[in-house]
C-alpha cells in the first residue's frame, strides 16, 4: 500500500504536496504488519520530508527505538519512501515480475467505484498497490490514472472525516481479516 503526499489536493482543490505525520507512519506501518502486507510506501516529492521519514524509520530499525520496541522494528521494516506514486508501483513490478493493479481509494463517490470483494478476488492472481491521499484526497489526475478506485467507506449522518489511518485499518480488515 502507500500513502500519498502527493498528489493530493487541499481544501480548495489545489493539488499540492501534503506534510508527513509521524502518528500516519507509525499506525499505518502496524497495521500494516498486523495484516501482512508486503510493503507500505509514504509518498512524498518533499526531500525535507524523505529525510524525516527516514529518520523515523532508522530510528525504529536501526536505533534505540529498535531495541526499545521490537514489535515496532518489525512493522517499520515495511516502510519504504518514494517520490511519486508510480516509483512504489515500480519497484513492486520490479519484485514480482509484473505490474501491480493500482487501485485509488476515496471518501468521495466516483463512477464505476469497486467494491472489496472485487480487489480480494484479485489478490491471488495480480499484486495490489491500495492508495490512500492524505490532505483533503488524492488529486483527480491520479485518480484519473489508477486502475481502480475503492468505493468509499459507508459513512452515516454526512460526517466523512476519518483519519487516513483510521480508513486504512477499516480496509485492511474488510480485504485481509478473519471476518471476511
Amino acid at each position: 500500500m502507500a500513502l500519498a503526499h502527493y498528489p493530493v489536493v487541499n481544501r480548495q482543490g489545489v493539488t499540492i504536496a501534503s506534510a508527513v505525520t509521524n502518528l500516519d507512519i507509525h499506525d499505518i506501518a502496524r497495521a500494516g504488519r498486523t495484516y501482512g502486507i508486503s510493503g507500505y510506501y509514504v509518498v512524498t516529492p518533499l526531500s525535507d520530508q524523505k529525510r524525516l521519514v527516514e529518520s523515523i524509520v532508522s530510528h525504529w530499525t536501526d536505533g534505540v527505538g529498535a531495541k526499545h520496541n521490537p514489535w515496532r522494528a518489525e512493522a517499520f521494516r515495511l516502510v519504504r519512501v518514494c517520490e511519486t506514486i508510480e516509483d512504489a508501483a515500480d519497484r513492486i513490478r520490479v519484485r514480482e515480475k509484473v505490474s501491480p493493479l493500482v487501485v485509488a481509494t476515496s471518501a468521495r463517490r466516483h463512477d464505476s467505484p469497486v467494491n472489496i470483494g472485487f480487489i480480494r478476488s484479485k489478490l491471488e492472481d495480480v499484486p495490489v498497490l491500495l492508495v490512500f491521499g492524505t490532505a483533503w484526497g488524492l488529486a483527480p489526475e491520479f485518480l484519473k490514472s489508477a486502475d481502480h478506485i475503492l468505493e468509499p467507506l459507508a459513512v452515516r449522518g454526512g460526517y466523512n472525516h476519518l483519519s487516513v489511518r483510521s480508513a486504512v485499518s477499516i480496509i485492511l480488515d474488510r480485504l485481509l481479516g478473519d471476518g471476511v
